[in-house]
C-alpha cells in the first residue's frame, strides 16, 4: 500500500507539485521570520558581540541589558580588579550625546567611552583614538544620518545654518560640535548594527568625561577576562560576592537581553505579531492544499476499499503521502531560505538563521500536515465503494 500511495502521489504531477510548493512555502515562511526575529534579537546584543575577549559582563544589580543601564561608581573596577582570578578589567562608558553637524543639523549619538590604555571596546582604527578630541563614528544600522555640508561656504556658523545644503558622508578631519565642545572624526567603523538602530559614537574615557561633563557616575560596564584555568562561571560569581555587583557570563547576558526585548519592547512584539501572522497565512495554505489533494483523489480510495483494503490501510495512505510532502516540501522551503539568507548576508538586513529556525519550519508544518491528513481521513472512512460508480 505504501507504494500504492506514493505512485497515487506522484500521478498527477500539476497536484503534487502544487501540495510541495504549499508545503515549502509553509516552511519557508516559518524559516525565514525567525530567522528575522533572531537577526533583531542578534543586534540587540550587538556591544557584547563585538567584543568577544570578555568572559564576564560586570554590572548594576538593576541591568538586564545594554539597552537600559544605570552607571555604577568609578571605585567598582578597582573592586573588581582586586578580586583573585581576575586576569584583567577594562571600563566600558555609555551614554546620549547631541552632535551638531556642519551645516547646523544636529543628530543623537550613543556615545560609547572606552578604556584610555588599552582602547579596549573599540572598533577597527582604534589606535586614531590617541589623537586629541578624536572620535569614531558608526552608522549603527542607520542610514542617511553621517552627513556634512559638501562645500565650505555650507558650514555653519560663517553666515548661519545650511539646513538644506548638498551633503556628503562624514570622514577624516570632519568636525563635530558636542556640548559646545569639538569631536574630530577620526575614522568611521562599520560594526554590528544596533537593534533599535542609532548612530555610534566610540572615544577613549578621557575625552568621553570632556564630551558629558555633567555626570556623576560614568562606569555603566566593566568588561573582565579571567585568567587561564579558572572557570567563567564561578568567577561571575565570585565577583558578585566580593563586589555587591551583577556579575555574569557573556553568553548569559545575551539570553538575558534577550529577554528584556521580548518582555519590554513593541518592536520585538510587532515583529512577533508578523511571524505569528507568517505561520498563520503559510498554514492554512498547506491545510488547503493537503486536503484538496486528498478529497480529489476520493474516487480513487474508494476503488481501493471495493477491493478489499480496509481503513486503516486507507489512513495509513493518505499519512505516507503528507509525510512524503512534509519531507520534500520543508526541505525545499528550508533550502530557499538559507539561500536568501547567504545572499542578503552582507546587507543591513537582519537575518539570522539559528538552528531552531529550521526545527520550527519543519515542525510546524508536519503538525498542520497531520491535521489536514487527519480531517481528510474522515470522509474517505465513512464513503462508501459505491460512490466510484456515480457519474
Amino acid at each position: 500500500m505504501f507504494r500504492v500511495a506514493v505512485e497515487m502521489l506522484m500521478h498527477d504531477k500539476t497536484k503534487y507539485i502544487g501540495l510541495f510548493i504549499g508545503i515549502g512555502f509553509t516552511a519557508f515562511l516559518v524559516t525565514f521570520s525567525m530567522s528575522f526575529l533572531a537577526g533583531f534579537m542578534s543586534r540587540g546584543f550587538a556591544l557584547v558581540s563585538e567584543n568577544p575577549s570578555a568572559d564576564i559582563w560586570v554590572m548594576d544589580r538593576a541591568v538586564s541589558s545594554p539597552e537600559a543601564t544605570v552607571n555604577m561608581s568609578d571605585g567598582s573596577l578597582s573592586l573588581v580588579r582586586g578580586v583573585k582570578g581576575v586576569a584583567y578589567a577594562t571600563p566600558l562608558y555609555l551614554g546620549d550625546v547631541t552632535a551638531r553637524y556642519g551645516d547646523g543639523n544636529f543628530q543623537k549619538f550613543q556615545a560609547i567611552g572606552v578604556d584610555d590604555a588599552t582602547l579596549s571596546g573599540a572598533p577597527r582604527s582604534k589606535n586614531r583614538l590617541r589623537l586629541p578630541d578624536s572620535v569614531i563614528i558608526d552608522s549603527g544600522g542607520t542610514s542617511g544620518k553621517l552627513q556634512t555640508p559638501l562645500y565650505k561656504k555650507d558650514m555653519w556658523p560663517h553666515d548661519g545654518s545650511h539646513l538644506h545644503a548638498t551633503t556628503r558622508e562624514l570622514h577624516f578631519g570632519d568636525k563635530l560640535l558636542i556640548n559646545d565642545k569639538r569631536a574630530i572624526v577620526a575614522d568611521v567603523s562599520h560594526t554590528i548594527a544596533r537593534f533599535p538602530p542609532r548612530p555610534l559614537l566610540y572615544t577613549t574615557a578621557s575625552n568621553f568625561k570632556r564630551l558629558i561633563p555633567s555626570a556623576k557616575r560614568y562606569t555603566t560596564f566593566i568588561m573582565v577576562r579571567s585568567e587561564r584555568g579558572v572557570d567563567a562561571k564561578e568567577l561571575a560569581k565570585t565577583i558578585s560576592k566580593q563586589t555587591g555587583l551583577k556579575a555574569i557570563t557573556s553568553q548569559r547576558f545575551k539570553k538575558e537581553t534577550v529577554l528584556w526585548y521580548l518582555i519590554n519592547s513593541e518592536d520585538v512584539g510587532d515583529m512577533v505579531n508578523m511571524v505569528v501572522l507568517a505561520m498563520l497565512v503559510g498554514f492554512g495554505v498547506t491545510g488547503v492544499m493537503l486536503y484538496m489533494f486528498t478529497y480529489e483523489n476520493i474516487k480513487q480510495y474508494a476503488v481501493l476499499k471495493a477491493m478489499g483494503a480496509s481503513n486503516k490501510q486507507l489512513r495509513d495512505m493518505v499519512f505516507t503521502q503528507a509525510f512524503i510532502g512534509v519531507i520534500a516540501g520543508s526541505g525545499i522551503g528550508i533550502a530557499v531560505a538559507a539561500l536568501i539568507g547567504v545572499s542578503i548576508s552582507g546587507s543591513d538586513f537582519p537575518f539570522r538563521m539559528m538552528w531552531f529556525a529550521p526545527m520550527f519550519g519543519f515542525l510546524g508544518v508536519l503538525i498542520v500536515s497531520i491535521t489536514a491528513a487527519m480531517i481528510s481521513v474522515r470522509p474517505i472512512v465513512k464513503m462508501e465503494p459505491a460512490i466510484v460508480f456515480k457519474a
